[in-house]
């Protein structure tokens, strides 16, 4: 549920982001409003759209560590795009790097191959793995020891509860002097009925009916013994380190005050969901951008992100106080265009300069 919830936010919130396109003209950049290449990000493929298109890619990078993104391709270039699954991928190397990338559904497998260029219809995305050179470190194998105790917790507190909380019992049977033992036959009887009458939630609280020198010895746990949550709260932490992912967001106890909250969305954006984002248009700029023309660079609107408006309002509180700056070089500091007449201090409530 932890990890469920760690790549849910970031993938969600990677893929809410608007894209931006700009095109490279007399040492400057424009910013073009409408483009074949926003068109196809915007709707990758008839049955997906852009969001949730960029929601798979980053959901598969987080949960393998790798993402696999095909383009189709005609003679105008290209039409579509689609996450494919990494685990239906394979990686074919040779002597000078990879070759080719086999995707299998079922007993259908279709090859995709890298030219002399190193162009291929393919894009791998990865996170850094120390120990491979083709293939990406999931942050859930960094976390597995975590993932594994936060899930043994679980069980175990499962079985509890469906053991009326008591982990277990003893029935305690003293023979007579002039009485034979228990059978192996009669014991195993003896277990299944006290199973089949007294364990389990529905069972929990029933009186047992005893004859003859019979008792039950109960064993239980103390409260400190029960208290596993503590332990599972540590778990969970360790996952969400994991992913970069603030444990308040992903409602384990803590903190959870209206100001830590703003405060830890604050920083998953800017910790992790950003660079992430930088990371993936990064490689689209490389991979994706000169299939529609060399002088194009995509790019995303900060401005959309709500989560760094305490951010923008620091920034752009600065710069309204900077009397040393023109008008122009404010505008282009919090993103704005430059204007005629521009080129002047603009000193405004903050001029101290006699008439």
């Amino acid at each position: 549920m932890i990890v469920f919830r760690c790549v849910n936010l970031i993938a969600r919130g990677l893929g809410s982001v608007p894209w931006l396109l700009y095109r490279k003209a007399n040492g400057s950049e424009e910013e073009l409003e409408q483009h074949p290449l926003l068109n196809l990000l915007n709707c990758p493929s008839p049955h997906q759209a852009g969001s949730a298109f960029m929601e798979a890619v980053v959901s598969h990078l987080l949960l393998s560590g790798n993402a696999y993104i095909e383009a189709v391709l005609d003679n105008y270039g290209v039409q579509e795009l689609y996450a494919l699954r990494p685990d239906r991928m394979r990686i074919i190397a040779g002597q000078s790097g990879i070759e080719a990338y086999e995707y299998s559904v079922g007993t259908h497998k279709k090859l995709y191959k890298v030219d002399a260029n190193g162009k291929c219809p393919i894009l791998h995305i990865k996170l850094f793995h120390p120990l491979h050179d083709w293939y990406g470190l999931s942050p859930i194998e960094a976390a597995a020891c975590s993932i594994d105790q936060h899930n043994a917790v679980s069980n175990h507190n499962l079985a509890l509860l469906q053991n009326g909380g008591r982990p277990s019992g003893a029935f305690i049977i003293k023979p007579s002097n002039h009485s034979a033992p228990l059978t192996e036959q009669q014991r195993n009887q003896l277990r299944e009925d006290i199973t089949h009458l007294y364990e389990g939630g529905k069972n929990a609280g029933r009186i047992m009916m005893m004859e003859g020198d019979f008792s039950w010895q109960d064993m239980g746990l103390s409260p400190k013994d029960l208290d596993f949550i503590s332990g599972k709260s540590v778990s969970a932490r360790e996952i969400c380190q994991a992913f970069g992912v603030p444990p308040i967001l992903a409602g384990i106890p803590g903190d959870a005050t209206f100001a830590n909250y703003r405060e830890a969305r604050f920083h998953l954006w800017e910790d992790t969901i950003l660079p992430l984002l930088d990371h993936l248009v990064a490689e689209m700029n490389l991979w994706l951008a000169p299939y529609f023309g060399s002088d194009l660079r995509l790019g995303y609107d900060h401005d959309s992100i709500a989560a760094l408006s305490p951010k923008r309002e620091a920034t752009w509180e600065k710069v309204c106080t900077a009397d040393f700056l023109t008008v122009n070089e404010k505008r282009q500091a919090v993103g704005y265009s430059p204007i005629t007449d521009g080129d002047i201090l603009d000193r405004g409530k903050h001029d101290t300069t006699p008439n």
